[in-house]
């Protein structure tokens, strides 16, 4: 018989985390009895002020941490501000971020020990050939293939959009104007370890931005395609970072299209991505999420969406991939008159888990959330997780909101 969990908390406590001073300017690592030698290495994390370091630091945590950090700094030039600063926020929460267990509440139903257990590589460089990429570009819309969490551009095509719509890497954005809207906005909301695994992790920083009272006719198509892999069954799981900033101004529209796709097999590897949405006043925003990777991968995606007055965020998302597939959507009213409509679809056939934590705060008056939850479990090792959190503080008046979650009778 198909096992499924749903999982609704009422209230989650975070207890305080006592932290320590260290005097010695280090990143990862705990106090030593004398000062580390000074090292020509340059490091992710700035070395201008002192960090602060967790008494109950997660030596493993710290161990993922430091490995994707060594992948970037053999790359890495000269890094752009909003990126600095997305590793520098990411790497001191680490500091204090053990891994997660059964025993924390919003893992009790989502077991992460497929990973814990493997053999993390970051994958530091994209594939060098792409002659087997042809069938990933069967494409009509303007699009952008990212492979293993690195933008390939001859795999990409975006002819088409609007004058002063800019999709590409931060390393390549040369207008300053863009450049200080993305300093403002990235890595304003803290999530959980996984999140800022990306942050350290991200090897650059893709940005999408829309310019006030613009409207793009055709959907934005991003083509997350993983190709490196361990074989079914073994223990090396590389892992890549893609991380996407999507900032639409004032009066602005997009459609954006998210797929993730495996190459050949059934090949072992981590996805662990990051999307962050500021929608500005009156904007709105379409978002389509599928996710359908190998059956041994592991899938773990973070949405955060902020919506200023009178925008609209729509999202439509199928999840039938993954060993173990998690989305973590977080939804923050920023001003009063917003729309926000979710309807997401998971399906288990197989040994896997698809989880769903979604949490939606709203603090301004007439806001109207509407939540559908839809899942299929077909397997009798097959679960289903779904977490639907609706937070209406006391200035929310006049509120309209729903969460519905749906599974087929047996």
């Amino acid at each position: 018989m198909a096992a499924s969990t749903f999982f609704t908390p009422n209230l989650y406590i975070n207890p305080t985390v006592s932290v320590s001073i260290s005097p010695y300017l280090s990143k990862f690592t705990t106090p030593r009895s004398s000062p580390r030698p000074k090292s020509t290495k340059t490091r992710v994390l700035s070395q201008t002020s002192l960090t602060p370091l967790a008494t109950l630091s997660d030596p493993f945590v710290l161990q993922i941490a430091e490995t994707l950090e060594d992948s970037l700094s053999s790359t890495s030039t000269l890094t752009p501000p909003p990126l600095q600063k997305l590793r520098d926020n990411s790497s001191q929460l680490l500091l204090s971020t053990p891994w997660p267990s059964r025993k924390d509440e919003p893992f009790r139903f989502t077991d992460t020990s497929f990973i814990k257990h493997s053999d993390i590589l970051p994958i530091s460089s994209p594939p060098q050939s792409l002659d087997f990429m042809g069938v990933f570009t069967d494409t009509q819309l303007p699009n952008l293939a990212i492979v293993d969490g690195y933008v390939v551009n001859s795999l990409s095509q975006l002819s088409g959009l609007p004058d002063g719509v800019f999709v590409g890497t931060l390393s390549s954005l040369k207008s300053e104007a863009v450049m200080e809207r993305v300093f403002e906005f990235v890595s304003n909301f803290e999530g959980d370890l996984f999140w800022s695994l990306n942050g350290v992790g991200a090897p650059d920083l893709i940005v999408v931005h829309v310019p006030e009272d613009c409207r793009v006719e055709s959907a934005l198509h991003l083509r997350y395609i993983s190709i490196e892999g361990g074989d079914s069954g073994s223990k090396k799981l590389p892992i890549s970072n893609p991380r996407v900033l999507v900032l639409v101004e004032k009066g602005g529209e997009i459609g954006i299209i998210e797929e993730y796709i495996g190459g050949d097999g059934d090949k072992c590897y981590w996805v662990n991505s990051v999307m962050e949405v500021v929608i500005g006043e009156g904007a709105k925003v379409t978002h389509s999420y599928i996710q359908c990777q190998s059956i041994s991968a592991a899938h773990i995606k973070w949405t955060s969406v902020q919506q200023e007055s009178a925008s609209t965020y729509e999202l439509v998302e199928i999840s039938t991939g993954g060993k173990l597939s998690r989305h973590n959507i977080h939804v923050q009213q920023a001003g009063p008159d917003t729309v926000t409509e979710l309807s997401t679809f998971h399906l288990s056939v197989n040994d896997q888990t698809q989880d769903l934590h979604s949490r939606l705060v709203l603090d301004h008056p007439r806001g109207f959330s509407r939540q559908l939850h839809k899942c299929i479990v077909a397997h009798s090792q097959g679960q289903a997780v779904f977490d639907g959190n609706i937070k209406v503080n006391r200035f929310a008046q006049q509120t309209g909101c729903r969460t519905t979650n749906k599974e087929p009778p047996p």
